[in-house]
């Protein structure tokens, strides 16, 4: 049985507690966590000066709603080239790995099995950058096969896997790696959703939010991404991962002119009313 889980980070102007109120009024049972230095609730910051005590906050606030944590999404620094994965400077590769490590542990304790990274920025030398990603990626799956957790990427606009080419061929680079998969980061370049159809068999974990070319989130009625075929493939597939509604609210790419309330209600309702007609067939 497909299930549903909702970022965190969806709903920036309320608080941690607050958000997980609202989403378990909203019915979801899990809940995406956003490890973000641009997300004060979750901040990498915070779980490296003192993990132990960061890891109880958040628990004392999960506890009350019984959501359970589908997903941890670590990103060390402001922006997605900033302190990147494969950052060429050693120094960062290496704080990076630290705040990951402390991550693991973050998991293990709130029994999240699931931990998503971003893929690696371009920093002006395409094949250093390019290798890089993949030895840290390497080393993020090695890591967590260690702990018993699924390591995943997300390739995205930006990135050195901002195509579905370049995903294919980082998939071929590192064994185990899996994806996070945002059919959105695609389409807003012009891909057609029949290509990272393709990619679907990688997916440990999906993002789902409405998408169309040059845009990368939209209202539903807006929307180019084939969640039919998705969901159809994921259904044939006994996919057994989540899916996050990840409508977000920044000022960037467009993403804050969305009802997230709204949109995430829609679209939830028509990715369950399409796992069920898939079932049907």
């Amino acid at each position: 049985m497909l299930e549903f889980s909702c970022a965190d980070y969806t709903f920036p102007l309320l608080s941690r507690a607050q958000t997980l109120q609202l989403l378990r009024l909203f019915e979801f049972q899990w809940v995406d966590i956003g490890l973000f230095e641009r997300n004060p609730r979750f901040l990498p910051s915070e779980l490296m000066t003192s993990t132990a005590e960061f890891t109880q906050r958040v628990m004392a606030d999960l506890e009350p709603t019984g959501l359970r944590v589908a997903d941890v999404f670590l990103q060390c620094g402001l922006e997605p080239a900033h302190l990147s994965t494969n950052d060429p400077n050693p120094a960062v590769r290496a704080r990076n790995r630290e705040v990951f490590f402390r991550a693991l542990d973050f998991c293990h304790t709130i029994g999240c099995t699931h931990i998503t990274g971003l893929p690696g920025a371009h920093h002006g030398a395409t094949e250093r950058d390019y290798a890089i990603a993949v030895e840290e990626a390497a080393w993020r799956v090695d890591q967590c096969k260690q702990a018993k957790l699924v390591y995943s990427i997300e390739p995205h606009i930006g990135s050195v896997c901002e195509n579905t080419a370049k995903v294919h061929q980082m998939l071929a680079s590192v064994r185990d790696l899996t994806l996070t998969l945002d059919y959105g980061h695609f389409i807003c370049l012009g891909e057609d959703s029949t290509a990272i159809h393709g990619l679907l068999p990688h997916a440990s974990h999906i993002h789902a939010r409405a998408g169309a070319r040059g845009k990368l989130q939209t209202n539903l009625t807006d929307n180019n991404i084939d969640f039919e075929g998705m969901m159809s493939r994921l259904c044939a597939n006994d996919y057994s991962g989540k899916i996050a509604l990840e409508y977000v609210w920044v000022d960037w790419q467009g993403c804050n002119r969305s009802d997230n309330v709204s949109e995430t209600i829609l679209l939830r309702q028509r990715l369950r009313d399409l796992a069920n007609l898939s079932r049907k067939v």
